[in-house]
């Protein structure tokens, strides 16, 4: 993909994404705008289907929705509204960790600075970039599985993890694409552009994409 093409497949993306469900953590930040909500759903959305988070999601803040009223639930508590999400029991204990930090530390806030969400409890760079762009709207470029893949399979990156292809894209992206990126590719590459056997024929992006590592599509 030549730099210039980006601009017309995220004008093509817009357009047909949509069609799709959004993401789980997307519905939380269209729904209740809050920052510690979308703290929560996206560390229960780790290695667990949207499906099974969305469920989890509204039962734990059916009980709580604030650190103050997190903290106040045990963990055995947490680990019955949560479940079955991946890894639910240490799920548990982090998010009442991550809570109880929330309120010594930080005045029970969630904070917009991605190096200071990195510092609680199983948060990791996705998450904080997730926090600052769906909760703040501030520019920052959340990289998991779906948007590593695909940015490399259209050659827009040359990138061996998710860290490194976020720096990069940091470097090349136009900024005002950094917010929806993520929200965009993640649906993209759930619905067409799949890791295995992708569905270039109904492809409309196909024209722009190198295929870089597609040995099988349809």
């Amino acid at each position: 993909m030549k730099e210039k093409e980006i601009h017309h497949t995220i004008r093509i993306l817009r357009r047909i994404v949509p069609q799709w469900e959004t993401p789980i953590v997307g519905v939380v930040a269209e729904s209740s705008h809050s920052p510690f909500q979308i703290l929560i759903s996206c560390i229960l959305s780790l290695r667990t289907q949207d499906a099974t988070t969305a469920q989890a999601s509204r039962r734990l803040f059916a009980l709580a929705d604030t650190p103050e009223k997190m903290v106040r639930l045990s963990a055995k508590r947490i680990e019955k509204a949560i479940f079955p999400v991946g890894f639910y029991r240490t799920k548990a204990k982090n998010i009442r960790a991550l809570c109880r930090t929330l309120i010594d530390e930080y005045s029970g806030k969630v904070s917009d600075e991605i190096d200071e969400l990195m510092k609680l409890k199983g948060v990791g760079r996705k998450t904080a970039n997730l926090v600052v762009t769906l909760g703040y709207r501030k520019p920052g470029i959340c990289v998991d599985t779906h948007v590593h893949r695909i940015s490399n399979r259209w050659g827009y990156v040359r990138t061996k993890n998710p860290k490194e292809t976020e720096f990069t894209l940091r470097g090349k992206l136009p900024k005002q694409y950094w917010i929806e990126y993520n929200d965009l590719l993640v649906t993209f590459g759930q619905h067409l552009c799949r890791p295995i056997s992708p569905m270039c024929s109904q492809c409309p992006v196909e024209r722009y994409c190198d295929k870089v590592g597609v040995k099988k599509h349809r």
